[in-house]
């Protein structure tokens, strides 16, 4: 492994991390200011290093890179532009988390085209072990965005009650 992908994984994998624990956080109506930060980063960072390995035409790859840079500069948009307010409250949390979920569907593609055991199961990405893998990881990330959407308003509007009360 060369030196440049052992760091585009390492931000990989910090930005999946940062992004779990930021998720988690928008879930329990917490801000997390500074794991939204290094989540941001580094999955925007990921996104623009995958654009520096060579390659040869559009792949599903670029794709997904190029979707994701656009659905990451939406949501530092909301999160620090608009500062959340009103609808992108909303917007944040929603990209945040689609922004989460492209960066662990790549991991998935990933492992199955890396790791041995995996590939065997799955040797051209779309037989049932790999698709169900990715259907049951959507659906969770459909259920944690729809609960950090919840979770995040009734949070951050709870807290902005408690603070008019103590004023």
């Amino acid at each position: 492994m060369t030196t440049f992908t052992l760091f585009h994984v390492v931000l990989s994998l910090v930005g999946i991390g940062s992004g779990l624990v930021v998720l988690y956080g928008m879930m329990r109506g917490k801000r997390l200011d500074a794991g939204t930060a290094l989540f941001l980063a580094t999955t925007a960072l990921t996104s623009l290093t995958g654009f520096l390995f060579p390659f040869k035409g559009v792949t599903p790859g670029i794709v997904v890179g190029a979707v994701s840079v656009v659905v990451l500069a939406v949501a530092g948009m909301a999160r620090y532009i608009r500062q959340m307010a009103g609808p992108w409250r909303t917007i944040y949390v929603i990209t945040a988390a689609v922004a989460l979920y492209l960066n662990v569907f790549v991991l998935i593609v990933q492992l199955f085209e890396k790791v041995p055991s995996l590939k065997v199961l799955a040797p051209h990405g779309n037989e049932p072990p790999f698709v169900i893998t990715q259907g049951v990881v959507m659906a969770i990330f459909i259920g944690a965005g729809i609960l950090s959407v919840r979770g995040f308003r009734a949070g951050i509007s709870g807290t902005t009650a408690t603070l008019r009360k103590a004023a």
